[in-house]
């Protein structure tokens, strides 16, 4: 079953620390309520930055472009698996869009929670 990340978007900036296959991060979301997108931070442990204002893009994985290795091991990426949606809102986040750990087979689709 794939993963995805709770986020309290009612409560944001949102900062929190996530274990990503054995490293631990802190990962911070942010909303920009004018143009209605969400961008996330990540921070190393020492809370160095590594990306900030990675803007979040239904079905496009984060960090895609970069080449860094201190990102986490796994893909994140958020979707929509009820097909309902064609681009992120405040509206749809956490209700049918979700940040995914992307790191199961693809013929595991049922979504669990991780713990931050």
């Amino acid at each position: 079953m794939r993963d995805y990340i709770p986020i309290n978007k009612d409560n944001l900036p949102e900062q929190f620390e996530i274990d990503l296959a054995n490293e631990t991060f802190v990962m911070e979301v942010n909303y920009n309520q004018t143009q209605d997108f969400f961008t996330l931070d990540l921070y190393d442990m020492n809370r160095d930055p590594i990306v900030l204002g990675e803007k979040l893009v239904l079905n496009v994985p984060l960090w895609g472009d970069l080449t860094d290795q201190r990102l986490p091991a796994p893909s994140l990426v958020v979707l929509d698996e009820s097909g309902q949606t064609k681009r992120i809102t405040f509206d749809n986040f956490m209700i049918t869009t979700f940040i995914y750990i992307d790191d199961v087979a693809p013929e595991e689709d049922n979504p669990i929670e991780v713990s931050v």
